[in-house]
């Protein structure tokens, strides 16, 4: 007898169901033995199932059988129920869980007709409704690709306008003001007239962000004069007008590494000069750190360096720091100019050795570069230079990124880095114990510490602070304020402090966290949480969290994440196998900062989600030194422990991260009530996507973000440091999106903005060089103002 589920078909009509059967066959063997792999490890069942289903169904349309149409119906409605079971409606998340599987039942609605017996009437209707249906679906997750999915709403009425503000100021500061608040009290570019913005002028530095080089410049207005630097320290001064050139200082600074400036800082002597040299030259100045370790003050007016500082204008930053190796040690981050002193800590080579240049933080006259303190954490008897022979405390947590200062209070706040390297501690001081990954209070005169607040204990995982602090008065509730230090951190976690004592304002916890570190170290048992406040993309991971472009990746990013060990936030670092990190340390929030909106006292921050893996490599299992990779991927020595570190980014063979968009986001919190407000995902594919190649879609899946953003008292963030080429102006009330201008390659910089005393305008000015990670790299300073009146 013949199996009456078989039936003859046309030798054309055969061909199209092998092939068919073919394909399902294939894909439910890959689904099939990663499945297996899957469930060895603990994992999901359905990749398993699916993967059986799909083989027997393709055996089946490769048989011209009716029974493969029904093993596929099967297979189809069990991973719609597995889906929405698994991740409820989260539109990414089902994306590569079902777009797939209904392609396939698209061709498997068309291919229907061909597995009836050969002149058998009717019976395809139901057929093409479901191809139908199908056709319908992808255009529906067509479309919904193109809308934002992630935003966040806080209950209650959200304001409808921001209250007035006053006006005036200069941007004289890499945070704008000493507080760091990235906040410009100007209402000449509004709601109503953002979508006019245009392309004012436009600069060209000549130094393109090429060969490892990142430009992260925010550039200083002081007066009718825009500063700017490129990453190998050149300094431009600009008409703030017309964006034409003044005059430009060429240090001739080199490093094999780490090449970028964020910012200059200004520093006027005039108060502090005598009448009869009230003209002379320097009276304004400009104060520039050095890829290669130096200080150095130029003339404002003219760029030439200042005789009377230093040594014909330069200070040697090396000078107390015992050996200092060819890129172990420099300043990335701009100069601290409070009252007339000149405070700089450094940026140190991280996971090299245990032997690096100290984290010293010194201050420096303004007037001649004398120094004045310095506070080194090691050996708190060294207040200036060390004596003679000696170095400053080697190895101690440094500070590479911009302090804050309070001048009412005469206080610093430094964010601290770790003890070198980051992934390896048992070697560490008393001192570095208590300091790194910190803030901490210094009275600005002395350099003595006022008070400390540390926000990751014994850091393993590369949780150094790296946000600069903010600086912002709350209301409290009787009439009066307090005055509060916001620090976000890489961890995701925002701190809310007393900034005149560093007694927490919003409530922290000591948490019970993961133990087990590799042999011969130790993991604090418990961790700061900053319980009081929101968390930004500190959402733990779960195999469920896994993505991918398509379900193979998906599978893959399964098998991967079940591999790695896991136990949440601050999993120990082991030898045996990697361990995820997440939050990464690339963030959460990094260098880039955050802006508070007075007004409103709302915070506006921007972060990143991306975790990473690493793995401690025994010392008799590690590579050569000399082939130790860039900083922050692959293989580090870490000479002095007993292990080198290897580490990476968690993506997928596709390059396409293995969780779960969105990747970074733009946030506003209440500062008052301590709630999210907003939040949107940032930046769209247009400009990247799988295997690096660009997608030209602006799909808004939420990108990594790197710089900061800037308010304005009319209302508007702007925001350039996305991973598609565009400054974009947000309407901070409600996160929506109200104007892009178009770049010629990404930025990673905090724009900023000034009013130009020649005409009166409003100008908002950005520096682009190329999005992280982009091959499209320039050396752009654009200005976009409102249209010149008639």
């Amino acid at each position: 007898m013949t199996d009456p589920s078989i039936h003859p078909s046309p030798r054309r009509g055969r061909i199209p169901l092998l092939i068919f059967g073919i394909v399902l066959i294939l894909i439910g063997l890959v689904l099939g033995v990663g499945g297996v792999r899957l469930v060895s490890l603990g994992g999901s069942w359905y990749y398993l199932i699916a993967g059986v289903g799909l083989v027997l169904s393709g055996l089946g349309y490769a048989r011209g059988s009716r029974a493969g149409a029904w093993l596929f119906a099967l297979v189809f409605v069990g991973t719609l129920i597995w889906s929405f079971w698994e991740v409820g409606p989260d539109f990414w998340q089902l994306v590569p869980r079902l777009v797939g599987v209904i392609v396939l039942a698209l061709v498997a609605a068309l291919l229907h007709p061909l597995l009836r017996p050969l002149g058998a009437p009717g019976g395809n209707k139901g057929a093409y409704a479901v191809a139908v249906l199908c056709v319908l679906a992808l255009a529906g997750f067509g479309w919904q690709m193109f809308q934002p999915h992630f935003p966040v709403s806080a209950a209650g009425d959200a304001p409808t306008a921001v209250p007035a503000a006053a006006s005036g100021g200069d941007w004289d500061h890499y945070g704008r003001d000493a507080a760091g608040t990235r906040y410009a009290p100007f209402t000449q570019i509004d709601k109503s007239n953002v979508g006019n913005l245009q392309v004012a002028w436009t600069f060209r530095t000549g130094e393109p962000a090429i060969n490892g080089a990142e430009d992260q410049n925010t550039p200083l207005q002081v007066g009718d004069t825009v500063y700017l630097c490129t990453p190998h320290n050149q300094v431009f001064a600009l008409n703030a007008e017309t964006g034409e050139q003044r005059w430009k200082f060429d240090p001739k600074a080199s490093s094999p590494v780490w090449q970028r400036c964020r910012g200059v800082s200004y520093y006027d002597a005039g108060a502090s000069m005598t009448d009869a040299a009230a003209d002379a030259a320097c009276r304004q100045r400009i104060v520039l750190s050095t890829i290669d370790a130096r200080l150095i003050q130029l003339d404002a007016r003219t760029g030439r360096p200042c005789a009377a500082f230093g040594n014909q204008g330069t200070v040697d930053l090396k000078a107390g720091m015992g050996e200092v190796k060819p890129g172990y040690y420099f300043q990335t981050s701009a100069p601290t100019v409070a009252r007339d002193l000149i405070i700089i800590g450094g940026w140190v080579y991280d996971n090299r050795a245990v032997d690096e240049p100290s984290g010293a933080v010194r201050a420096f006259s303004a007037k001649n570069g004398e120094l004045v303190w310095a506070w080194d954490l090691g050996n708190p008897a060294i207040t200036r230079l060390p004596p003679a022979g000696g170095s400053y405390t080697r190895g101690t947590p440094n500070v590479w990124s911009t302090p804050a200062y309070d001048d009412k209070l005469g206080l610093l706040y430094l964010p601290t880095g770790n003890s070198p390297p980051d992934f390896w501690g048992a070697h560490r001081s008393k001192a570095a114990e208590e300091y790194a990954s910190s803030i901490v209070a210094l009275d600005i005169e002395t350099g003595r510490e006022r008070w400390k607040f540390q926000t990751t204990h014994h850091d393993l995982w590369d949780y150094d602070v790296g946000t600069p602090p903010t600086l912002h008065d709350l209301p409290d509730g009787k009439g009066g304020t307090v005055p509060a230090l916001i620090q976000a951190t890489k961890r995701g976690q925002i701190f809310l402090l007393d900034r005149r004592d560093g007694t927490p304002l919003a409530e922290v916890k000591e948490v019970p966290v993961p133990q087990g570190a590799q042999e011969g170290d130790w993991t604090s048992p418990t961790q700061p949480y900053s319980v009081g406040m929101p968390g930004i993309g500190t959402k733990p991971f779960t195999e469920a969290s896994m993505w991918g472009a398509t379900f193979f990746d998906q599978l893959w990013c399964r098998i991967e994440f079940r591999k790695m060990r896991y136990e949440g936030d601050f999993t120990p670092l082991r030898t045996d196998r990697r361990t995820l990190i997440y939050p990464g340390y690339y963030g959460g929030m990094n260098w880039g900062g955050v802006s508070v909106l007075p007004a409103l006292d709302y915070l506006v921050i921007n972060d990143i989600r991306m975790p990473q893996w690493a793995r401690l490599i025994p010392r008799d299992e590690t590579p050569d030194p000399t082939k130790a990779a860039s900083v922050h991927e692959g293989y580090a020595p870490q000479e002095g422990t007993p292990y080198g570190i290897s580490k990476n980014g968690f993506m997928s063979p596709l390059g396409v991260p293995c969780h779960a968009p969105p990747y970074g986001t733009m946030t506003a919190v209440d500062l008052k009530t301590r709630k999210i407000v907003w939040q949107a995902p940032m930046s769209t594919l247009q400009d990247t996507g799988p295997l690096g190649m660009k997608t030209g879609l602006q799909i808004p899946i939420g990108m990594p973000t790197l710089g900061g953003p800037m308010t304005t008292a009319s209302g508007l963030v702007f925001y350039a440091g996305t991973q598609d080429y565009y400054l974009r102006a947000i309407d901070v009330l409600t996160g929506k999106e109200l104007w892009k201008g178009r770049l010629p390659v990404g930025a990673q910089a905090t724009p900023m903005t000034y009013m130009s005393p020649e005409s009166g305008r409003q100008f908002v000015v950005v520096s682009a060089g190329g999005a992280r990670q982009s091959p499209d790299r320039g050396d752009y300073v654009i200005a976009y103002a409102l249209p010149k009146g008639p």
